[in-house]
């Protein structure tokens, strides 16, 4: 105990042993869903499930490990929700890319990311995209990851003319994910720790009452990580085809650990005049995190801020961290669960996923805030941002969002004679995206 407290600074940080394995647990079981969804999302670009579940608890616990001991902060860190998403649906189906030319990228994003984080250029990165833009992207990503998951629930369906319209509510399939969804919006609503998780096994519960799904255990020995590990092709990622691919993935890394850290950071009392204690140590497990994890077969890690449930119960040190990297070992060994909640039921030419769809529907809420901080008022900042939102949903593509909002605000900035606000950087980026459809 005496080791612990000389390492994590328990007595000075108000906190104890007890208090930090409880609050460890509560992060891991805040974020969990992370286990059953990845596999599912990356499934879909053609990555072995088994593997990614593998791959996913260990980038998640050493990157979590890392957070905990070199910046003593008690955030986790996992593949974040969003990047999967971008992942699988941006660049693997609708690019047609090869899954490991794109985990080449994230590697390739993640270790630009490395660079930024030691050598302290974060502000200089900051300032190059607008605020606006970077509330946004969250706002945006939220939307296509809520389209995707109703999708995936049978909620809407293709349409012709369209886009889509509304399925067939009354089929089986359908209805549990409605009250899939229902359960967990109560949950949210009460402010229930872990109500994806919980929603997404009850869901699993009823599906096996109703034969949507069959029993095959809990426990297995962790599935093999070959079909995924050092499959990442750099060579053919590091190209000018995909620059914007790694920018992407650079940007949404550097935007993601950057709020993240802060927020939670702030809400323990850590910020300082505007200024972060360790903030490089932070950002670096975060970076080092997504490298490892494109060697291992899973896409970009971050911190997440469902770490926030942790907080709340008390965890106020790295040593919350540590734990919740344990968790993530032991979790190695449930891939008969992860293949039950995860696993598709066909339903005509799709398969709708009712157990996990549903809470993909409510990160979009819970990634709507950004909204709030957005100058609507102001016709240069609120034009490009609505841009970038409503097209990243519409057009399936984030890297086609962030082009929106970039072009646009350098150009309304620049005609109204504001282009000072921006950033020169800014314009660069504007002119490289400008540049990408021209060619």
């Amino acid at each position: 105990m005496a080791a612990l407290d000389r390492w994590f600074h328990l007595q000075e940080s108000g906190t104890t042993v007890r208090t930090e394995i409880a609050a460890g647990v509560t992060t891991f079981l805040a974020m969990a869903y992370i286990l059953f969804v990845q596999p599912t999302v990356l499934g879909a670009a053609g990555l072995d499930r088994g593997a990614v579940l593998t791959a996913t608890c260990l980038a998640s616990a050493i990157a979590t490990f890392l957070m905990g001991v070199l910046a003593n902060y008690p955030i986790a860190v996992a593949p974040a929700m969003g990047h999967n998403f971008f992942f699988t649906f941006t660049v693997v189906l609708a690019r047609g890319t090869p899954w490991p030319v794109a985990l080449g990228a994230v590697a390739i994003a993640g270790a630009a990311f490395v660079l930024v984080a030691a050598f302290g250029v974060r502000d200089r990165v900051l300032a190059a995209v607008p605020e606006a833009m970077r509330h946004a992207i969250g706002v945006g990503i939220g939307l296509l990851i809520t389209l995707i998951g109703l999708e995936w629930s049978g909620i809407v369906v293709p349409a012709p003319g369209t886009y889509v319209a509304l399925g067939r509510l009354s089929s089986p399939p359908v209805l549990l994910a409605l009250g899939t969804l229902i359960v967990i919006a109560i949950l949210l609503a009460r402010g229930v720790k872990g109500a994806l998780l919980i929603g997404m096994l009850a869901s699993t519960a009823a599906a096996l009452a109703l034969g949507f799904t069959h029993f095959t255990g809990v426990l297995s020995r962790p599935p093999s990580l070959a079909p995924t590990f050092l499959a990442l092709d750099v060579r053919h990622a590091f190209t000018p085809s995909l620059a914007d691919v790694i920018f992407v993935f650079f940007l949404l890394a550097v935007f993601d650990a950057i709020g993240t850290l802060l927020g939670i950071a702030g809400r323990i009392g850590l910020v300082k005049n505007g200024v972060l204690p360790r903030a490089r140590r932070a950002l670096v497990a975060d970076a080092v995190g997504t490298v490892i994890g494109a060697c291992l077969g899973t896409s970009t890690v971050t911190a997440y801020v469902e770490s926030t449930a942790g907080v709340a119960t008390g965890g106020r040190t790295g040593l919350t961290s540590v734990v919740t990297a344990g968790m993530f070992i032991a979790a190695l060994f449930v891939y008969p669960l992860v293949r039950m909640i995860g696993g598709g039921y066909p339903m005509g030419d799709v398969t709708l996923y009712p157990s996990v769809a549903p809470a993909l529907v409510l990160v979009g809420v819970l990634m709507m805030e950004g909204v709030t901080h957005i100058r609507w008022t102001d016709m240069t900042e609120a034009i490009p941002a609505f841009l970038a939102i409503v097209t990243m949903p519409l057009a399936v593509s984030i890297t086609d969002g962030l082009a929106f909002g970039f072009i646009s605000m350098a150009i309304l900035k620049a005609a109204t004679g504001r282009g000072r606000e921006l950033d020169w950087v800014t314009y660069v980026c504007a002119c490289l995206f400008l540049l990408k459809y021209v060619v």
